[in-house]
């Protein structure tokens, strides 16, 4: 699978980490930044991340910062994107089950590193549940 990456300072760590797990699954990962954990802006490195999967180039992408907030508001601005803040392998189960989403957000200020992994994991296993949802999921790309 081909995935994008964006952070904001306060979320590096993890995309750090997160990248080295997808790479080791196989998946072709693009990092949009940031690339320390200098202050940055995070819109710029965040939108980028979520326009290439709004555009087909990604087929997901994964943003993170401090509590994953702003990251999943600036992804959720972008049209086709459907970017779901996750803490528990639960909500990533069902953010892509019942919702299909092809953005994760998470707050690395607000989840153990081991969690955060599981998150990433449970997230791209999980397939979504088509048949069930698809008029919701129509509904909100129409938004």
């Amino acid at each position: 699978m081909k995935i994008s990456l964006g952070s904001d300072h306060a979320g590096f760590r993890y995309k750090e980490k997160v990248k080295e797990l997808l790479a080791s699954l196989g998946h072709e990962v693009k990092d949009f930044g940031t690339f320390s954990e200098d202050p940055v802006d995070y819109p710029l490195f965040i939108r980028p991340a979520a326009e290439a999967v709004a555009s087909g180039e990604y087929e997901r992408g994964i943003v993170f910062g401090g509590s994953g907030n702003g990251e999943a508001m600036v992804a959720n601005k972008v049209h086709g994107v459907r970017c779901a803040l996750c803490w528990s392998e639960e909500s990533a189960r069902l953010s892509r089950q019942h919702n299909d989403a092809n953005v994760l957000s998470m707050g690395e200020r607000l989840i153990p590193e081991d969690l955060a992994l599981e998150i990433v994991r449970t997230w791209l296993e999980t397939a979504f549940d088509g048949g069930r949802h698809e008029r919701r999921v129509a509904m909100l790309n129409a938004m």
